[in-house]
């Protein structure tokens, strides 16, 4: 990575003539390293709202991704990609992180990184390495490097553009292009989301739930009872069929304004295809070498009233089998991370993560990293916990792929970004469903230990999959 600090105060707004000298500077880089430079050009910009910007500016036969915590008052909108790759395999998170690793190796700033929001490489992994079916609508990894990123962190909002400058680069052309692309994000500030809640009334839709999800429940219980598994996590899959498109951005308004306390993510395939959900867990994020990484695993619904709601947690707390499915995932994530030399702190009880429709037990966990260790080594370790998955974590995955009648894609899989010092945030793609023209699939599952009653599992299940059908647009 290069940082010209010339150009430091590069606001390509004001003036064109810098914006030109700094390609220039860059394709001269290129020439005399032989080699193609990625160029980064960060700059402050009006707050805007990057969903907006991302509903107006992206096409669909674009890579995006947005990533929305509004508890740290943080979103992210990415929108094309300078550099991209798809992976398959057992080794997808290497080859991944040599992806990125070899992209800074080419990158010029014209800030240093160590003082500004630094360029991110969104990623997407399935919950397998290898998908079952063909045309499967997202590759086991995607990794890319975004041509514009907004992102908006509290009062700062910071505008990046990513493209690829060699020594056949028309500078003019370039820069006319910047600036024509940067115009439209600045000015994307009206607000699309206004009726979004009203239109869904007006659809007719065709709702399909084919998989019986009670009697795999009963299924799964008799392995446990025989002593093979642990634990297996099973998900539901609910077909949706509209008379009209499904609109992504308006449907991921919606869940950013009923689950303001969850992380709301959408990724793009650049086929017209989006995976979009509202995850209440967080896989791991880094910053500054600090690791945090939840365990979030036993639930119970909300109560209708203040008095119901109390004794719903009190009960959830003193749950011998919601504490037993709980504890299995602590010691888990403790064990992996451990495997890297790690001292962990945690609570020596668990939280409860109170969301609109449901609440959780929750055990944040904490760590220090060496600076040597990657996010993506963590995220092959972490990926998928008992969760998500189960334990025995090889058996439960087998027995996943047995039971479950469809393809699980990117649900109950790693989701985030990576910047370029280092930092990295991915959450557990829970809650969620991918979208597709007339067409929607609903994903929500549910943790089975000894002492499951497939009612209730059936029950916790559905709850997930209504509070998602209500967002969609």
């Amino acid at each position: 990575m290069l940082c010209q600090s010339e150009f430091t105060s590069l606001d390509f707004l004001q003036d064109r003539k810098k914006l030109y000298q700094f390609l220039d500077f860059c394709r001269q880089k290129s020439i005399a390293d032989h080699h193609p430079k990625i160029v980064s050009i960060s700059l402050e910009i009006d707050p805007v709202d990057p969903l907006v910007s991302l509903c107006q500016v992206a096409n669909p036969n674009q890579f995006h991704f947005y990533f929305e915590n509004r508890e740290c008052d943080r979103a992210i909108a990415a929108i094309g990609a300078v550099r991209s790759i798809q992976l398959y395999g057992e080794n997808r998170f290497s080859q991944a992180q040599t992806f990125i690793q070899d992209c800074l190796s080419h990158l010029i700033s014209n800030r240093s990184f160590e003082c500004a929001i630094a360029p991110h490489f969104f990623c997407s992994f399935t919950f397998f390495d290898q998908d079952s079916g063909t045309n499967q609508p997202f590759a086991p990894a995607t990794v890319f490097l975004p041509q514009w990123q907004i992102v908006c962190w509290q009062s700062e909002c910071v505008l990046i553009a990513n493209l690829v400058v060699d020594s056949d680069s028309e500078i003019n052309h370039l820069a006319e292009t910047i600036w024509q692309e940067f115009q439209s994000i600045q000015h994307s500030q009206y607000h699309p989301f206004l009726f979004s809640s009203q239109l869904q009334n007006l659809f007719n839709w065709e709702i399909i739930d084919t998989h019986d999800f009670q009697s795999t429940v009963i299924s799964a219980l008799e392995s446990i009872q025989n002593r093979r598994l642990e634990k297996l996590v099973l998900a539901n899959a609910v077909d949706v069929v509209s008379p009209l498109p499904f609109q992504w951005g308006h449907s991921l308004h919606n869940l950013r304004q009923v689950y303001p306390d969850c992380y709301v993510f959408s990724v793009g395939n650049g086929n017209g295809q989006s995976f979009i959900g509202a995850s209440p867990e967080r896989l791991l994020s880094i910053q500054n070498q600090r690791l945090v990484t939840d365990a979030l695993a036993g639930s119970a619904p909300r109560g209708r009233s203040r008095e119901q709601d109390t004794a719903l947690a009190k009960s959830l707390l003193k749950s011998d089998k919601e504490r037993r499915e709980h504890q299995l995932v602590v010691d888990f994530i403790t064990q992996r991370l451990a495997q890297f030399g790690l001292n962990v702190h945690l609570a020596q009880e668990p939280a409860l993560l109170r969301l609109s429709n449901i609440q959780h037990l929750h055990t944040p966990i904490r760590a220090t990293l060496p600076a040597t260790l990657h996010p993506l080594e963590l995220l092959a370790e972490l990926h998928p916990t008992p969760a998500v998955a189960g334990l025995p974590r090889d058996i439960a995955c087998e027995q996943i792929q047995r039971y479950e009648g469809f393809s699980r894609s990117l649900y109950a899989a790693p989701l985030g970004w990576v910047d370029a010092l280092g930092n990295a945030e991915f959450v557990v793609g829970i809650r969620s469903a991918l979208l597709d023209g007339h067409y929607a699939r609903l994903y929500a599952g549910a943790g089975i230990v000894a002492g499951s009653d497939p009612r209730r599992e059936m029950a916790e299940v559905q709850l997930k999959l209504q509070a998602l059908l209500r967002a969609l647009v």
